[in-house]
């Protein structure tokens, strides 16, 4: 009889008491996970939904000394973006029994840490979307109100969970789209002076400035509303540029709605490229070329780390190149009717790479302060002192861009969740205590520490090989942490072309001498706590879909094998690239597929490499690159002897 009386009136802890022949803390404990799964805690589940039994908001709270609700603070509630986000949040605590408490700094600065500490007084913990405060506040934030979760901003090298895009990727691929439509004048119009997402797509605008040397790229103060797009039409047209970026969607649909009116048609006149792809972006007038954020994913995932942070699971990493406490999520170029190929007469043909190169292979070019390896009048990769490179990044020459024969480019630099990747690059976990990969040091029994241990490789010299235009020369010392120099590096860098136009190879030649004894080692695998990494390293670009392969096999299988060949191949939108590594010292293969897709072998893993005096290291790599999907038994047919020939002629 009591059962049918609690579930018309509303079942009481003590009716589930009851009909489980329990006690009501027990009862409280079950519903509250508290108690660890038995035959009493299922019967205990299987009442209270028989019996409809739902627990008191207010009794759970007090039960679990918590609120049971998370905070979600945004800069503006009226921006579809940060909308998307918060939906996904709110979906994801609902499903977890938690509420959500919203907030809003109206973009202004100043209020931002006030409304974050009101905020967190009245629940669990914090998502912060976009926050705009310094670092420094952000870890104080951390210490003092934490658990919280970062939207749209990380911290590398941070404890603080985050995740994040790539906006500097992304709006480097925006600038690359528009240059391959023949647009030679583009301008950006900025967002925020102290949003990090627009102080990331700036750091995309300084990418694409070098690679693409012949294109004037001009940036505009402006804002993130609609009302800041439409105010900058008239300087846009000022500019004579034939495209703009905008930092939002927003701003784009201003701009367009003012261009409109000032008789300017899009794209005819200028292409007009957004951010985010918001809903209204596809039924824009004409349709928005934009950058598509996975807004419901950053919700989405951000939950799922903070849920694992407030239940005490989170996972923390020691390594900074096994760290998952930032996560990437890609971006996807959508191409609409407002971007299209430059006006007649105005565009400039800034050579990215072509199919059928000149007949006369290839030759290494100064451009600036730069070398470039170019077919022609195409450019396949550029070599960068890296002199400018902050400290803490290991400054190193690098190779990047690199693109394919197809134009297709297949590095990444100082990618968001790896700053001290740079292209592909010599970098060593430890010399002689010196820090030359960059980020953060292992330190045994502490894990990955900030130490300020980094050294740096500067040039002595470097010239294109007499009679050998292929061929780049470089002589280069290694300074330690404290200026000394521990090594002496000649480098070789070969470029050729391949047969018949499938594809071109380079070949990668360093040896490197002590000035002094010394120990090459790997303290993070030595730690244990990750397989040996540094070498000559191939930070891949981000991609639509992936495939590793070696000797032993695909997939896995590859990371830590001898195997004397590395398959990558990658697809960036329909076309695939395929990159063949080759080694000849039988050295164990670092390998990442995940968060990010990079590879090289790894040099004194497994064992520390001593160093007398005027002894010297060879550390050398072959690269076969291929338009298209190569399978492994082509690749180990082929190319994989095409490049062990490259590396015994070296």
């Amino acid at each position: 009889m009591r059962s049918s009386r609690a579930v018309s009136a509303g079942a009481t802890i003590s009716d589930v008491a009851e009909a489980a022949g329990v006690s009501r803390a027990t009862v409280s404990r079950v519903m509250n996970g508290l108690r660890g799964e038995d035959e009493i805690t299922r019967r205990v589940r299987e009442v209270a939904e028989r019996l409809a039994y739902r627990p008191s908001a207010t009794a759970r709270s007090l039960s679990l000394g918590r609120t049971l609700a998370v905070g979600v603070v945004v800069p503006d509630l009226a921006n579809p973006m940060f909308q998307a986000v918060l939906r996904a949040v709110t979906d994801g605590a609902y499903r977890s029994g938690y509420g959500v408490v919203i907030a809003e700094t109206a973009g202004r600065d100043e209020r931002e840490v006030d409304v974050v500490r009101a905020t967190r007084a009245r629940c669990d913990a914090l998502v912060l979307v976009s926050p705009q405060m310094s670092e420094q506040a952000l870890e104080a934030a951390a210490d003092e109100l934490g658990p919280l979760v970062l939207v749209n901003r990380s911290l590398p090298g941070s404890r603080i969970p985050s995740v994040n895009v790539d906006y500097a990727e992304a709006m480097y691929t925006v600038l690359e789209h528009l240059v391959e439509l023949g647009h030679g004048s583009i301008a950006y119009l900025q967002g925020p002076a102290s949003s990090p997402s627009n102080r990331a797509r700036l750091e995309g605008v300084d990418e694409a400035q070098v690679s693409f040397g012949g294109t004037s790229l001009v940036t505009l103060p402006c804002g993130p509303t609609v009302a800041d797009g439409y105010a900058a039409a008239e300087a846009v047209l000022a500019t004579r540029a034939t495209a703009v970026v905008a930092y939002n969607d927003q701003v784009a649909f201003g701009l367009l709605a003012h261009l409109g009116e000032l008789g300017v048609s899009v794209p005819e006149d200028v292409s007009v490229v957004g951010f985010d792809d918001i809903e209204l972006a596809r039924y824009a007038a004409p349709s928005l070329t934009t950058v598509r954020v996975p807004h419901d994913e950053l919700g989405a995932h951000a939950w799922e780390r903070l849920s694992a942070l407030v239940a005490g699971t989170s996972a923390t990493a020691d390594d900074h190149e096994s760290d998952t406490r930032t996560e990437i999520l890609p971006t996807q170029l959508v191409v609409r009717a407002s971007s299209g190929p430059a006006p007649a007469g105005s565009a400039t043909p800034v050579a990215v790479a072509r199919r059928t190169p000149q007949p006369d292979g290839l030759a290494w070019v100064v451009d600036g302060a730069d070398t470039v390896l170019a077919a022609g009048e195409s450019r396949l990769a550029r070599y960068r002192e890296g002199a400018s490179m902050a400290d803490v990044h290991a400054p190193r020459p690098h190779l990047h861009p690199v693109r394919s024969l197809a134009g297709t480019r297949i590095t990444a630099a100082s990618p968001a969740d790896r700053r001290h990747h740079h292209g592909l690059s010599l970098a060593l976990q430890d010399v002689a205590g010196s820090n030359f990969w960059g980020g953060r040091t292992c330190v045994p029994g502490e894990g990955m520490q900030v130490l300020g241990d980094q050294g740096r490789q500067v040039r002595v010299a470097v010239e294109v090989a007499d009679g050998r235009p292929g061929r780049l020369l470089e002589q280069l010392e290694w300074h330690g942490r404290d200026g000394e120099v521990l090594l002496d590096e000649a480098r070789t860098l070969d470029g050729e072309l391949l047969e018949g136009g499938a594809g071109w190879a380079l070949r990668w030649s360093s040896e490197l001498t002590a000035r002094r004894a010394l120990r090459i080692s790997n303290p993070a695998e030595e730690s244990g706590s990750l397989p040996g990494y540094g070498g000559v390293f191939w930070r891949f670009a981000p991609a639509d879909e992936h495939r590793v392969a070696s000797s032993l096999g695909s997939g896995d299988v590859a990371h830590g094998s001898r195997s004397p060949w590395l398959v990558v191949a990658a697809r960036h939108g329909t076309a695939w690239t395929t990159v063949v590594l080759v080694q000849d010292r039988g050295r164990p293969w670092f390998v990442r597929t995940t968060p990010y897709l990079g590879a090289g072998p790894a040099v004194a893993s497994g064992r520390p490499i001593d160093l007398a005096e005027g002894h010297s290291l060879a550390v050398r790599l072959a690269a076969v690159v291929l338009d298209g999907l190569h399978s492994p038994s082509a690749v180990a047919e082929r190319w994989y002897p095409f490049g062990a020939r490259l590396l015994a002629e070296g």
